[in-house]
């Protein structure tokens, strides 16, 4: 039966196929992953997919051996992820856009709870109003059982004390709700308050029971954060860890009631696992020149492994079950990065995704029992048999001699020699590219281009040092890092240093106009998708959507060096567009609440009034991400056509 299933699942996933050419056309690329996100039932007889044909995002609820499939149309919404709470329930959160007061709509995430048949049954946590105005619902945790609950974080509504005569500052002033640890039933959404918050609490860990272990906050005169904990049995709060202590906080492991902690020091990042009974720390795993990330048991909550890596990610099993599958599959699928997303409670059937930076995602449901690895489908059907661009990892010395690491990807069927040149700094900035496809990436190679993804001071998992070299330096030594990388490809007789453009979104589109505006003479032209163009607007808007005290706008003002109003002035595109040393193409979606459509309209403005080529494009009812592919297929089709005018690639 699983035979059967895997060729539904395939059929349904594809939908219309587009036809074999060279180069792959840009709906190749822009379209929605065919599978976005698939999880496998507790007791693994179903599995869930969140996908479909492009332009058409469905439910599918799928028994594994034998029984028809049910598939539910999720309309215009966009679809983030899935996952089950017990075994007849699938969790599926989505994305929408609600005006809840007079000034502006904004984005919200929730999480709707379907049953076997794919029918919409409840809303979590519908029954609380004050939940209502919380923007994203986060889900902490799903206790699986014959009566499964959904932990997720809600709202509470904080005490009035207007009608308190204190010139005193209080923690909380002015604030209406503090974050707070629900439980939800995902047979009815009906949810209750289990652990009142603080309010500096943003993010609880829960236990098997419900109890929460653990408290995340970020003091709110030092806005350093605090780990709080308390030990199976215990009702009394402690602080365990601050970020003063150094190193960082990377979660909770049920069964041995530790919390697993970070220390940098002279060998590297050493994981840490720290007892709540009695505080005593143990060193876990061998230490790494990179930033560890720890993975949990879906149903134990037990520590799994570790993960951390350069060119790509390697991990450290804590679990030796997990670990011999993981390996088995990985030898299986050599050249490849195995991920183990979903398995059943038993960990006898497994859903894993392969994919490598040049070989689109292919997802597979593993037996173990039986011995079988089934194909369900290809991420991207289109480019099945399309020659993608080979990825090399690479590092080279900065001007000041810091080693910067970077991703380089070259054309498929083209000779070797000097080729024109995109460079691809990633957003965030705290963020990083990852040893896997990138359909951007592809798309900018399909078509002739040379494509160098710094991993620029600035970028994260690759050491605190390393991260926090790029404070202060969004429009310094983080541009000279990505000109730096221009010079030693062109040094290598890889590209022609004359002929190179940068395209870039959210960050990397500030990156882009940077460049363009205070480097002119690096770059033939920048393309900016939802760009930061002007610093103290950004700053300005974080202001207005979580208070000045936020921990947004003290985030970014870390990222600034704490700059001055001067400062951020000249370190904004928009103040130097006079100066632009090529065309612009400016991309934004008109909702998106990360980096508001001013900045792209601002920036057009400024360019217009130097006298500068510019193009602005704005998609109606697309956010940050461009989620909706009709979108994301216009975006790389204007990109495509830019880049031919400006940047030739034949």
């Amino acid at each position: 039966m699983i035979v059967r299933l895997v060729l539904a699942l395939a059929a349904w996933a594809a939908g219309a196929t587009i036809a074999c050419a060279e180069p792959p056309p840009a709906a190749a690329f822009g379209r929605l992953p065919a599978i976005q996100d698939a999880a496998i039932s507790p007791d693994g007889a179903h599995l869930a997919i969140l996908g479909g044909p492009a332009g058409a995002r469905s439910l599918n609820i799928a028994p594994i051996d034998g029984g028809a499939a049910k598939t539910t149309p999720l309309g215009d919404i966009e679809a983030v992820e899935l996952f089950w709470a017990g075994d007849a329930h699938v969790i599926v959160r989505v994305g929408f856009w609600e005006k809840l007061d007079q000034r502006a709509e904004h984005r919200f995430e929730r999480n709707i709870a379907f049953d076997l048949d794919g029918k919409p049954i409840a809303n979590l946590l519908s029954n609380d109003h004050a939940s209502r105005y919380a923007t994203s619902q986060h889900v902490v945790r799903v206790v699986h059982g014959e009566t499964p609950v959904v932990y997720l974080m809600g709202l509470q509504v904080a005490p009035d004390r207007s009608h308190i005569d204190s010139r005193v500052a209080q923690r909380g002033d002015g604030q209406h709700f503090k974050w707070a640890l629900w439980r939800a039933d995902p047979a009815t959404g009906e949810g209750r308050l289990v652990e009142p918050g603080t309010y500096e609490a943003w993010g609880f860990e829960p236990d098997s029971t419900g109890e929460a272990r653990v408290r995340l906050e970020t003091d709110e005169k030092t806005e350093l954060d605090r780990v709080w904990a308390r030990a199976k049995g215990e009702r009394r709060w402690s602080q365990v860890w601050s970020e003063a202590d150094g190193g960082d906080y990377i979660g909770y492991s049920d069964p041995e009631d530790a919390i697993y902690l970070i220390s940098v020091g002279e060998t590297g990042h050493q994981v840490i696992r720290r007892r709540l009974a009695d505080g005593v720390d143990e060193p876990v795993g061998e230490a790494s020149p990179y930033r560890p990330h720890l993975s949990r048991d879906p149903y134990t909550g037990r520590a799994i492994a570790i993960s951390a890596g350069g060119e790509s990610v390697q991990a450290q099993f804590l679990d030796a079950e997990v670990g011999a599958v993981h390996g088995l599959l990985s030898r299986a699928l050599r050249d490849r990065e195995v991920s183990l997303v979903s398995w059943s409670q038993d960990r006898d059937r497994y859903v894993i995704r392969a994919e490598a930076a040049d070989a689109a995602p292919v997802w597979y449901l593993f037996d173990r029992a039986r011995k079988e690895l089934s194909p369900l489908a290809d991420a991207y059907p289109e480019l099945k048999d399309a020659p993608l661009g080979e990825t090399r990892w690479i590092t080279y010395a900065a001007r000041d001699g810091l080693s910067i690491p970077a991703y380089v990807t070259t054309p498929p069927g083209v000779a070797a020699g000097k080729r024109p040149l995109i460079v691809l700094p990633h957003g965030g900035p705290h963020s990083r590219d990852q040893n896997d496809f990138d359909y951007l990436t592809q798309f900018l190679a399909s078509r002739g281009y040379v494509v160098l993804r710094p991993q620029f001071r600035g970028s994260r998992g690759f050491g605190l040092a390393f991260e926090r070299a790029g404070y202060g330096e969004w429009a310094g030594k983080m541009q000279t890092d990505l000109i730096d990388g221009v010079k030693a490809l062109a040094e290598a007789g890889l590209v022609d240093p004359e002929q190179v453009c940068i395209v870039g979104g959210s960050y990397g589109g500030y990156a882009a106009l940077a460049s363009i505006t205070m480097y002119p003479d690096e770059y033939r032209c920048a393309a900016a998708i939802a760009p930061v163009s002007d610093l103290q607007m950004l700053q300005l808007h974080e202001i207005r959507a979580g208070g000045r005290d936020s921990l947004s706008v003290s985030g970014l003002r870390e990222m600034l060096g704490q700059a001055s109003r001067e400062q951020m002035a000249a370190g904004s595109p928009v103040t130097h567009a006079a100066a632009a040393g090529g065309p612009v193409l400016l991309l934004h979606g008109d909702q998106d609440t990360v980096v508001q459509l001013d900045h792209s309209v601002v920036m057009k403005n400024a360019l217009e009034r130097a006298g500068k080529p510019v193009e602005l494009i704005v998609f109606e009812g697309e956010n940050h991400y461009f989620y909706r592919p009709t979108s994301r297929i216009r975006m790389l089709e204007a990109l495509g056509g830019f880049l031919a005018e400006h940047l030739p690639a034949d």
